[in-house]
């Protein structure tokens, strides 16, 4: 029974179209549009990665977690509409509720990364096979935290908007957490406080070895691994706080 949800979830989330044109496709395009056809794409961080592969990671990241996001969204919404009912006259327990959710997240997330490393290996990204293969481990597995962001929106609003507001407020921390432009001076300080930026950071680590380009003209900075590192273990432990509180009032209003 497991394995027959865990296909029809997997069909059910890729026959969204509208859904996974933004997971897969739009990401895509931003790579083309802001990595692939730049000029400076060449440029090396001097260790066999370049710029490009650069913003393949931060690209491949983005779609990832608006995937992750998207599905735990969903997964609130479904169990707060009834589903959970449902699924309690079947065999199924929680835990492999939980897996089967966890396992179709892993495998959406997957999707859009997988696009976009093609098409970075085919438009110049380049790098060492540990960049290639390290990066993109953290891109997948980093993303599943984000599921917790979409949990929470789930079960704070309640509805299907929700899941919107969840993937559409990762655009807003997209930009605020360094990934589709480098930032500098206090926007960068301030950026280091947000939920995206250590995620990013530590996906892109092994690429750049924690070199940090600087937009107002000055030498590049060395960033320290803890730094995304501690921001990726906050923040997980806050989204996790949430989620349990949400459920716990969820439960009391039943």
């Amino acid at each position: 029974m497991n394995a027959t949800y865990a296909r029809l979830e997997l069909l059910r989330t890729t026959r969204d179209y509208v859904s996974m044109f933004f997971v897969a496709v739009l990401p895509a395009f931003f790579y083309l549009i802001f990595g692939a056809s730049q000029e400076f794409g060449d440029e090396s961080f001097g260790n066999g990665n370049n710029v490009t592969m650069y913003i393949m990671v931060s690209m491949a990241a983005y779609g990832a977690v608006t995937a992750t996001a998207g599905i735990g969204g969903m997964a609130a919404v479904e169990r707060m509409q009834g589903w959970g009912r449902q699924l309690g006259l079947t065999p199924m327990g929680d835990a492999a509720y939980i897996a089967i959710k966890a396992l179709v997240s892993v495998t959406i997330a997957a999707i859009p990364v997988a696009i976009i490393y093609v098409l970075g290996a085919l438009t110049g990204a380049e790098g060492t096979w540990r960049a290639w293969l390290v990066s993109g481990l953290v891109v997948v597995v980093g993303a599943t935290v984000f599921a917790l962001w979409g949990l929470a929106f789930g079960l704070a609003f309640r509805s299907e908007a929700a899941v919107g507001a969840a993937s559409g407020s990762l655009v807003i921390l997209a930009f605020l957490g360094n990934i589709f432009f480098p930032l500098s001076g206090t926007l960068l300080a301030i950026a280091k406080f947000t939920p995206l930026y250590g995620y990013a950071a530590l996906a892109r680590y092994p690429v750049t070895g924690g070199e940090m380009a600087s937009t107002d003209g000055g030498p590049p900075v060395q960033e320290a691994l803890w730094i995304p590192a501690l921001n990726v273990g906050v923040w997980t432990l806050i989204l996790a706080v949430v989620t349990v509180l949400l459920v716990r009032r969820s439960r009391g209003r039943q």
